[in-house]
């Protein structure tokens, strides 16, 4: 019997590690709370600040001003001048804390991580009795926080880059297209859509309810109320044909039976129309996804979006790191027939699709 020889120094390590973890997961609360208080805002605006003065700038109390500011500093958020005792957000920080124009802007993407951990107890009950756990199912911290993470990212690149970058599709929205818009949550990327192509109509679906009455409320907030058309239906139910362009906002991963979906597209999409499915950045191999952002995507992958698929019928799980090539399975499989990639970001992967 031999006995396995612990390396002290490497056992340390990871427990240090661990600390910083633990830290990393209450650092998502805590940008929360000062997105939620208007402390980060403050501290753009105000530039070297005190805990008192923070705190009476934005009428909360001190004791929580002050310790919310020492872990941030802490955690490397925001810097500390030991001499003057003043806390200052750097300028490259605030463009990622307080400007929501911005594609770098992330409170939406702690905002729904926050969310996602809380609902962690319904996922760990679903994993014993191998049910899922739907969309519909999570607190609003995870609704409303997926669409504040994407919408930047749409904002820069959708009209400019994505669209663009599909075949002929530009000039179709600019004459007069009809658009189906799938999976569109709150409605950001419909509106984006209809807002920059006035001539076209976009109908946005989604098996949510809520999420298609804040959509509603959106476009009307926008003014495209006229030019877009909103209906609770699933991917594989939503109605109208002869689309010139349907469109999935990472959300094809999510589906319970994604090749379902795929089949009601290619049976709605006119005949030289495009299919654009934008999915999370993803290899085709978990080895090219030991990174950073498949990190991320790997653990919202387990406690989000397999959870929703495995909640419907089918239960694929394709798992949020799907990668090309199992997208180019789903689609083939339902019988388009060209597939390439169009446009990639640090966070998303932009297919092609063709009947």
């Amino acid at each position: 019997m031999t006995t396995t020889q612990i390396d002290t120094d490497r056992l340390m390590a990871f427990v240090m590690r661990a600390v910083d973890e633990v830290g990393s997961t209450l650092g998502c609360a805590l940008v929360r709370m000062g997105d939620e208080l208007g402390y980060y805002r403050d501290l753009a605006d105000h530039g070297p600040t005190t805990a008192e003065e923070l705190a009476y700038r934005t009428e909360t109390a001190l004791p929580y001003a002050r310790e919310w500011l020492s872990a941030e500093a802490a955690g490397g958020i925001i810097d500390f001048d030991a001499t003057t005792a003043r806390f200052t957000l750097p300028p490259e920080h605030a463009v990622a804390l307080t400007d929501a124009s911005s594609p770098a802007y992330l409170p939406g993407f702690f905002q729904i991580a926050l969310g996602t951990v809380r609902d962690a107890h319904q996922v760990i009950e679903a994993a014993r009795d191998a049910s899922g756990v739907g969309w519909h199912e999570h607190n609003g911290d995870v609704h409303a926080g997926c669409e504040r993470f994407f919408r930047p990212g749409y904002a820069a690149n959708l009209v400019t880059e994505w669209l663009p970058a599909l075949d002929g599709v530009v000039p179709k929205l600019e004459a007069g297209a009809r658009v189906a818009d799938v999976g569109c949550g709150h409605g950001a990327s419909t509106v984006l859509m209809a807002s920059a192509f006035p001539e076209s109509v976009v109908t946005g679906s989604d098996y949510h309810a809520g999420s298609v009455a804040t959509a509603r409320e959106r476009a009307a907030e926008a003014g495209v109320g006229e030019r877009t058309v909103f209906e609770v239906a699933s991917a594989a139910e939503f109605s109208g044909d002869g689309y010139d362009l349907v469109t999935m906002f990472d959300c094809l991963h999510d589906m319970g039976d994604p090749v379902g979906a795929a089949r009601h597209v290619r049976s709605v999409i006119a005949p030289d129309g495009t299919w654009m499915i934008v999915e999370p950045a993803a290899g085709d191999h978990l080895d090219d996804n030991l990174n950073p952002i498949g990190r991320a995507y790997y653990g919202f992958s387990t406690l989000l979006c397999t959870p929703a698929s495995l909640s419907q019928p089918v239960g694929v799980a394709l798992g949020t790191q799907a990668g090309p090539a199992r997208i180019r399975g789903v689609v083939t499989t339902a019988g388009f027939t060209r597939f390439r990639i169009a446009a990639q970001t640090p966070f998303n992967n932009v297919f092609e699709v063709r009947p």
